[in-house]
């Protein structure tokens, strides 16, 4: 297959795979508990999920590792198995898609426990390594891309970025998540959508976006404010099922399939080239997101 770089750069508008983190929670993964080590002791659950997604339509699926770094990984007692579990996260999505798409490894931030100045004290160098280590192990595992994805800091993104090149010969994405304010959208540490789009390709970043902390509809104003200031660069959205919601104890998202496919015509005039989601979306979100992709290229 060709890569997802050179066919999103031709103009084809790719779909990505929705959400797993609350996917594993309505499987049964309880608070406190590690989703990572799922891969190991629970890899049939993280594998029908997988494929219940390539069975929606989606032509890129995410590996289930976004806190698999040791600094993460440290408050379960789990910082010795990162090569462990990027392994299995990689062998299950290579299972779940086999040659019908592509594997992007998912890697979150290290953890608010872990913050540059100035708003904290991490060593940038301990940083990197913790990406390197988990990077490298993602690489091994055969995955096709790796996907930096909702982060707050452009200095945390560098160094994820850096390791990733530095390591691998993958398409590196970076994904930031921003919040509506007074301000417009920004991510917690002050950053607005223009910023992350001329930046995060200066840094290596072959595909930028979006994921997390906002509804489709919301994500069409940032992909247009990308798009305005970075032309050839392609991006990436990753929508929640809109905003989290309580309902007793129960967490909802409330945006319906139907809801997220109306906007998906807006969010590719607005520039996006691979869209797929994030918290609360499901393979039937997916689905729909993708007949609408489908009915735009037809």
């Amino acid at each position: 297959m060709e890569s997802i770089l050179k066919r999103v750069k031709s103009g084809e508008i790719l779909v990505s795979d929705g959400a797993m983190g609350t996917m594993l929670q309505a499987h049964g993964l309880k608070p406190g508990q590690c989703p990572e080590e799922w891969c190991v002791s629970h890899p049939d659950i993280v594998l029908s999920i997988s494929k219940a997604y390539v069975e929606a339509g989606a032509q890129i699926i995410q590996t289930n590792s976004f806190g698999g770094t040791r600094l993460k990984l440290k408050g379960y007692g789990f910082e010795n198995r990162v090569r462990e579990f990027a392994l299995a996260a990689a062998r299950i999505a290579r299972e779940a898609i086999g040659d019908k798409g592509y594997i992007a490894a998912s890697v979150g931030p290290t953890g608010y426990g872990h913050l540059l100045e100035p708003y904290g004290d991490a060593d940038p160098q301990e940083l990197k390594d913790a990406f390197r280590e988990q990077i490298t192990a993602l690489a091994e595992g055969g995955v096709d891309a790796i996907c930096i994805e909702t982060m707050m800091s452009l200095d945390e993104a560098a160094l994820a970025i850096q390791a990733a090149k530095e390591e691998t010969n993958l398409t590196v994405i970076a994904t930031m998540t921003f919040e509506k304010g007074a301000r417009g959208y920004r991510t917690m540490m002050g950053i607005s959508p223009t910023q992350a789009a001329q930046q995060l390709p200066e840094m290596g970043a072959d595909i930028i976006g979006a994921n997390c902390g906002n509804g489709i509809a919301e994500m069409v104003d940032i992909v247009a404010e990308m798009r305005s200031v970075v032309q050839d660069v392609p991006i990436l959205v990753h929508a929640n099922a809109g905003l989290p919601t309580l309902e007793g104890d129960v967490t909802v998202f409330k945006e319906t399939p139907e809801m997220m496919a109306a906007k998906v015509p807006d969010l590719v005039k607005a520039g996006a080239n691979i869209i797929g989601g994030c918290c609360g979306t499901t393979p039937e979100h997916i689905h729909a997101i993708a007949q609408a992709v489908r009915a735009l290229t037809a």
